[in-house]
């Protein structure tokens, strides 16, 4: 009865010992070019919790964005961001980026970025580094249109940068 007791106790035990469950951080960047207008047009979701926390941590001092007027004051916060850790070239040119703004979607914060002025390009270069100063396992999904062709890519921290040619 003993040994039963003392083996029922080892095995509960060795179960209450499992993995937490692992969250999943993702981000969707759509990228189209707009031929007509000579321009890349951008929308970027990513979760408003993590964009809070890595913002925070990156400048120190706490960032929120729950509020519609928490995103036009953080404007300057979230453009200086993106500028470190999305860039974009184009025929090996490197594009400025203008972050237009943001909006809410759900748990998501939509983030809109143009670059003006971009000729036509057969080959197109993204790095996307957002959120992975704070998540190692942070998964950015790239989609690319141009014409009626779409690319898609998957960046992560260790390979965060594809070229796609048209």
């Amino acid at each position: 009865m003993k040994k039963t007791l003392v083996l029922l106790f080892a095995i509960i035990s060795l179960c209450s010992f499992t993995n937490a469950d692992h969250e999943t951080y993702l981000s969707v960047t759509e990228i189209e070019y707009k031929k007509e207008q000579k321009s890349l047009q951008i929308i970027s979701r990513v979760f408003i919790d993590d964009f809070e926390d890595v913002l925070s941590k990156r400048y120190q001092k706490k960032i929120s964005l729950s509020y519609k007027e928490d995103l036009i004051s953080n404007k300057p916060l979230i453009e200086k961001y993106l500028a470190k850790k999305l860039n974009i070239s184009v025929n090996g040119k490197e594009l400025k980026l203008n972050f237009l703004g943001s909006k809410f979607d759900a748990d998501q914060i939509v983030l809109f970025i143009e670059s003006v002025n971009t000729e036509n390009f057969s080959k197109i270069k993204v790095e996307n580094l957002i959120l992975t100063d704070l998540f190692d396992s942070q998964k950015n999904i790239v989609h690319v249109k141009k014409g009626e062709d779409i690319e898609s890519m998957l960046l992560l921290k260790e390979n965060s940068s594809k070229t796609i040619n048209f």
